[in-house]
């Protein structure tokens, strides 16, 4: 194997993982939305009662929940991924990361509150 002086890899090397979360997020995504919107159809809440009582099933709280974290962690990976490409500043590069990675975080704590409380 011959070794290109002028090619050198840097980087964290997330590749297959990532694109796998990415997928798979996304699957639960839309299969959450079309349950979501087939529950709305059957049911047609028109008020707060109605939405309150869909939401009161422990199934649907833990389903919205893993929507949540589905959606959360692909926009990390989505946003982790324009920020290497396009901030290369690392030191503004990291604390935008930290930044998304808190708010992240405090809407999932923030969301874990709503559907339990």
């Amino acid at each position: 194997m011959v070794k290109r002086p002028d090619r050198i890899v840097t980087g964290a090397h997330y590749g297959l993982k990532d694109w796998l979360v990415q997928r798979v997020s996304a699957v639960l995504m839309a299969v959450y939305i079309i349950l979501l919107m087939i529950i709305v159809f059957i049911s047609a809440p028109q008020d707060y009662i109605a939405w309150k009582t869909i939401f009161n099933n422990q199934w649907m709280r833990i389903a919205t929940f893993l929507f949540l974290v589905s959606l959360f962690w692909h926009a990390w990976i989505g946003v982790r991924n324009v920020l290497m490409d396009y901030v290369h500043a690392i030191a503004i590069r990291l604390t935008l990361q930290i930044l998304v990675i808190l708010s992240l975080f405090f809407y999932l704590v923030w969301s874990a509150e709503i559907l339990w409380s």
